[in-house]
């Protein structure tokens, strides 16, 4: 199987080349490869590649500055995902997205599951939403999985942004009304691979998935998780979880609405995989012991 793999650079895209390694030949591209902002590169690209799999992980994450630059985020969250579903459906080939749990407001009081009516607050969930139709409308044969709070040893994420705040700063103020379930990029990056693994035996079919690690917390419960962890594993800190107040998000204004709940059911992906999805602090575990204590950097808990 040929595998063309977008956002090679990225927090997912990174796992992913070393995840999607056993079940076909991969040509990862990055940003300086194809600019998902113009389509005829893009369909350049796809047409000198001819893959039998197309797995999407770039995006246009900023989610602040996407209300500032709503165009540019359309181009690469929407108008590019309607290229590759098109180019998939002309082509046959499997079409692997990843999308968010901000497609959702947040208004419920449980785990949002497929079924459930999106709503975003934000451009940024209102693009990556407009890709999802987009797919959805093509009738391309694909699998798209909705993922919370993705965070990897590499790129900007918020235990990145604690733990290099905790390093000289002796207080912090993080939202604790936000409720969602850190996952890692390298439990997604498994879980999709073995996803896309049992959809070509035909014992998965095609649609949309969350996936997401199990458990939830909120930010401020995170934030005090990753600094417990860091000073107990050695790092020196200039921070301690007490030293973390607990705010409401009224009082941490952003440019864009952040939902309240983030929480997604993922029960529909372990009963078609068989599985059970480990808790977030396991892989946040597996994270802070590479951090600080060189563990195997292959890593993350498998689901």
């Amino acid at each position: 199987m040929k595998i063309l793999l977008l956002g090679k650079a990225g927090q997912l895209g990174r796992e992913l080349q070393r995840t999607l390694l056993p079940i076909g030949e991969v040509t990862p591209l990055g940003r300086d490869d194809v600019d998902l902002r113009d389509q005829d590169a893009l369909l350049h690209a796809l047409s000198t590649h001819r893959p039998d799999a197309i797995v999407n992980a770039a995006a246009y994450t900023a989610v602040d500055q996407a209300e500032a630059d709503p165009q540019t985020a359309a181009q690469v969250n929407a108008l590019a995902v309607s290229t590759l579903a098109q180019y998939a459906r002309g082509s046959r080939a499997l079409l692997v997205h990843f999308s968010t749990d901000y497609v959702f407001d947040g208004a419920l009081d449980r785990p949002y599951t497929e079924a459930d009516a999106p709503n975003p607050r934000n451009v940024y969930g209102a693009t990556k939403l407009a890709g999802e139709s987009a797919i959805l409308a093509s009738g391309c044969e694909a699998l798209v999985f909705r993922c919370s709070w993705i965070y990897a040893l590499h790129g900007r994420n918020f235990p990145a942004a604690i733990l290099r705040q905790a390093r000289t700063r002796e207080s912090l103020d993080v939202v604790a009304d936000q409720y969602g379930s850190p996952t890692s990029a390298c439990l997604v990056a498994g879980i999709a691979t073995q996803a896309i693994s049992r959809y070509r035996q035909q014992s998965l079919p095609a649609g949309v998935y969350h996936l997401a690690a199990g458990g939830y917390t909120n930010w401020h419960a995170f934030a005090r998780y990753l600094v417990a962890g860091a000073l107990a594993r050695g790092a020196r800190l200039a921070l301690s979880p007490d030293r973390i107040r607990a705010v409401a998000s009224k009082d941490y204004p952003a440019a864009a609405k952040r939902p309240h709940n983030s929480r997604l059911d993922t029960t529909r992906l372990a009963n078609a995989l068989g599985l059970e999805f480990s808790p977030w602090t396991l892989d946040a575990d597996s994270f802070l012991d590479q951090l600080f204590e060189g563990g195997d950097d292959t890593c993350c808990a498998k689901a």
